[in-house]
């Protein structure tokens, strides 16, 4: 004989009660909710990438800037660029400023003492330029070849005292590199002032004076 399973009554659920328990909250996660919450992260990740990104950037322009560096003599920026032609007019980077030093007319040999508020350099014989592509701010790097600037990013180049050369086939920055406020002391020490900085002159017409013409066609791409 079998066992006989004892029934369990069922209890009749009316509309009201059945309106409430649907608008009870359900535990758990719905698909729906899951989806909105993925959706929220990701976009939050980006949003943190994106500002890193940005900080990292600003702090990398900007880090170092106001300050007043202190180069050395010229026999010093030498010794810690060697190889490089500096004496006959090549620039040299300085990382401390974040800009290149370069030598105006190469025959008199060196640095003259004095103060240079607006970074021309010509009576000091020394510029101080700017690492920043007045485009877009690029880091325009000096070719061995011709002593040019060339910027990687759109092709802007600059003679090596950072004067643009008019004309679209020059790219498209609207001004020279910018210059930075110099001082050479008694000892013949270089100082650049970061935080004191003169926006690079319009482009010049190339031949006309002004300009320094490469040393070769071509140069560096």
């Amino acid at each position: 004989m079998r066992d006989v399973i004892p029934s369990v009554p069922i209890e009749a659920i009316g509309a009201p009660a059945l309106r409430a328990r649907r608008a009870q909250q359900v535990g758990g996660l719905s698909r729906r909710t899951l989806l909105r919450r993925a959706i929220g992260a990701g976009f939050g990740v980006v949003a943190i990438e994106w500002v890193a990104g940005t900080l990292g950037f600003a702090w990398s322009a900007v880090a170092g800037v106001g300050a007043k560096v202190r180069v050395g003599t010229l026999d010093d920026l030498l010794l810690t660029n060697p190889g490089l032609p500096i004496r006959e007019g090549f620039p040299a980077y300085v990382l401390a400023a974040r800009a290149f030093v370069v030598l105006v007319d190469p025959a008199k040999g060196g640095w003259s003492p004095g103060l240079d508020a607006i970074g021309e350099g010509t009576a000091l014989n020394v510029r101080a330029l700017s690492q920043r592509c007045p485009h877009l701010g690029c880091r325009p790097n000096p070719c061995i070849e011709d002593f040019w600037f060339h910027c990687p990013c759109h092709q802007s180049r600059y003679d090596r005292l950072g004067i643009k050369p008019a004309g679209e086939a020059y790219g498209p920055a609207p001004h020279g590199m910018d210059r930075y406020a110099i001082e050479v002391d008694a000892s013949g020490a270089l100082i650049i002032d970061t935080g004191t900085i003169t926006l690079g002159p319009l482009p010049i017409a190339l031949g006309q004076p002004g300009v320094i013409p490469p040393r070769v066609q071509g140069g560096c791409v």
